[in-house]
């Protein structure tokens, strides 16, 4: 069994190709199904946890007391009164997103996955970068969004993903030495790129079942 992750840049395709990779070798794709499992442990509503994703600095609830009425903060929380800051759900991220690890055959999309299971031999992290021009082109063919939208959309998701990144205190998420396969979605198209990703995890799980069990290799590159 084994896991791949996909740490994307905004409009290159990240989620369209996770999903051609988990339906073409069978594994679960897990992406925003996190936001609802680090909500039922947290006990907060999902809105709640998509913004302490989005919000830019500090500690969440300083924002979130300082902008939002306190009436509307009680709709949001469930009956239980649940609590979420930055610390918990950085550590609700960790705890989940291993589990899935555990339980092997997903692909995950994004949220920290390429520092979370960094020391697993199991998992393959994939990076998909591509030039603004082109995510934005993507966006708009993909998304039906007017080049403006898809603009705005581009800018807004690239400072979100840096926010992100900011509360695992992690600047280097871009960088080529985190990730087994870099991906230029400018250079190689989605087929291209699904193909070369799935050859690459199955060549290696063949390989480690080779090494542990002495079982002949299968050239899956053809």
């Amino acid at each position: 069994m084994s896991v791949i992750t996909i740490s994307r840049q905004f409009g290159a395709g990240g989620k369209t190709l996770g999903r051609m990779i988990s339906a073409k070798m069978g594994y679960t794709l897990v992406d925003t199904e996190i936001i609802q499992m680090v909500a039922e442990k947290a006990k907060v509503s999902t809105q709640w946890v998509e913004s302490v994703e989005k919000e830019a600095g500090g500690k969440f609830l300083r924002f979130i007391s300082g902008v939002v009425p306190k009436s509307l903060v009680d709709r949001v929380l469930d009956e239980k009164r649940g609590y979420i800051d930055e610390e918990i759900y950085v550590d609700l991220l960790h705890k989940i997103i291993t589990k899935i690890a555990d339980e092997g055959e997903a692909v995950i999309i994004g949220r920290g996955g390429q520092y979370i299971l960094q020391n697993r031999d199991d998992v393959y992290h994939l990076l998909l970068i591509g030039e603004k021009k082109d995510r934005i082109k993507f966006m708009e063919k993909h998304y039906e969004l007017t080049a403006k939208q898809a603009l705005q959309s581009v800018e807004m998701e690239d400072r979100r993903r840096t926010n992100l990144y900011r509360k695992f205190g992690k600047k280097d998420y871009d960088h080529p030495e985190l990730y087994h396969l870099t991906l230029n979605m400018s250079k190689v198209d989605l087929d291209t790129a699904c193909n070369l990703a799935c050859k690459f995890v199955e060549s290696r799980v063949a390989y480690k079942k080779h090494i542990t069990t002495g079982e002949l290799l299968v050239d899956v590159w053809g």
